[in-house]
């Protein structure tokens, strides 16, 4: 029962996370760092403190009372995975919902499932090493599910590369206005290694979750005060390169901008944030089920990208689009869930 309970709180962080993006495609006259920063004020920095609040007794004198290493490691991984929120964002931008997940989720992914073993590797005593990977069953299974999410990367790339060459610039930019395939591939690469240190992040703020649970805050909100620390070191990164755009692109005046629709574009842009956040809210609460082990970063990956491929769909990414083309994303798509499920069941296992 407790793990049904996990699967439904990441199925519905998962949808969450691959439903953001819409409410900013009703976002009119702004550019894209104006109300990408707004959402990201909900989204990083509000909506974390306002659930904190509800659910975690005492959670600012948790922090307070957090050993500065703990706190610095948190946020600074932070920092990085809002790294990989930033290009996130940019890979839905230039190569929309189906494709830019699926590319970037399936990177990351694999590095969320490879990195920690190669880490204990070299810098840890940790016996969960790589080296004990390759004589598991566990170990291979997960190694195989990264293979197999590489290959389905790999398919979803090609099927990218087919829409490219088939459709005209009008046709590519109808529902994608800004289609740009090397572009988007580039920072689909780089959102999918850094969205990784997600997992990290809270792996190394356990302690404050532990301390919330101590502080009798129902455990499935433990990881609550946790994100508080993650999504400021989030905030920091997105919030510096949006400013940076505002003034090279001279768009700071898009926050006050009566010739556009003001009240609308904020309410859709922290709708956007708001709904963001939630794929967190709900992954920590999936989490607390099943443990932040590589089954609960990849079980949630799963259902984004299988969210984001049926949105795609909905909103005519791939129209026009050849049959042999509309089958190879599908292909790429299910391939990379299939990986989902090959490393879920590695995990699964006992050795």
């Amino acid at each position: 029962m407790q793990a049904l309970l996990g699967v439904l709180f990441h199925f519905i962080g998962g949808f969450a996370s691959g439903s953001f993006y819409i409410p900013y495609k009703r976002v009119k006259g702004w550019s894209w760092e104006s109300y990408w920063i707004v959402g990201g004020v909900f989204s990083w920095l509000l909506i974390p403190f306002i659930a904190a609040w509800l659910t975690v007794p005492g959670f600012m004198d948790i922090i307070g009372a957090t050993s500065g290493s703990i706190l610095f490691w948190t946020y600074f991984l932070g920092v990085l995975w809002g790294i990989g929120g930033l290009t996130f964002g940019l890979s839905m931008r230039y190569l929309g919902m189906s494709l830019g997940m699926a590319v970037a989720l399936g990177f990351c992914s694999a590095f969320g499932a490879l990195i920690p073993p190669i880490y204990r590797e070299f810098f840890s005593d940790d016996p969960n090493n790589l080296t004990a990977m390759l004589h598991s069953s566990r170990g291979l299974f997960v190694l195989l599910g990264t293979l197999v999410c590489l290959v389905g990367i790999g398919i979803s790339g090609k099927a990218g590369m087919m829409k490219e060459k088939e459709l005209s610039h009008e046709q590519k930019t109808e529902s994608i206005q800004e289609f740009n395939l090397r572009k988007g591939l580039a920072v689909a690469i780089v959102s999918g290694i850094l969205s990784a240190c997600m997992s990290f992040a809270i792996s190394a703020g356990k302690s404050m979750g532990d301390a919330a649970v101590a502080n009798n805050a129902n455990p499935l909100y433990k990881n609550n005060v946790i994100f508080v620390v993650i999504m400021l070191g989030g905030l920091t990164t997105n919030l510096i390169w949006c400013i940076f755009l505002n003034k090279r692109n001279q768009s700071f005046g898009d926050y006050t901008n009566k010739s556009t629709p003001l009240g609308r574009n904020y309410f859709f842009a922290a709708l956007a944030g708001t709904t963001w956040f939630l794929q967190f809210f709900f992954y920590g609460m999936g989490e607390s089920k099943l443990g932040n082990d590589a089954s609960s970063w990849i079980l949630h990956m799963a259902f984004i990208i299988l969210i984001s491929g049926v949105w795609g769909f909905i909103l005519k990414e791939w129209k026009s689009a050849s049959r042999k083309t509309l089958m190879t994303i599908s292909l790429g798509i299910f391939t990379i869930i299939l990986s989902v499920v090959l490393v879920g069941y590695g995990n699964s296992l006992s050795n």
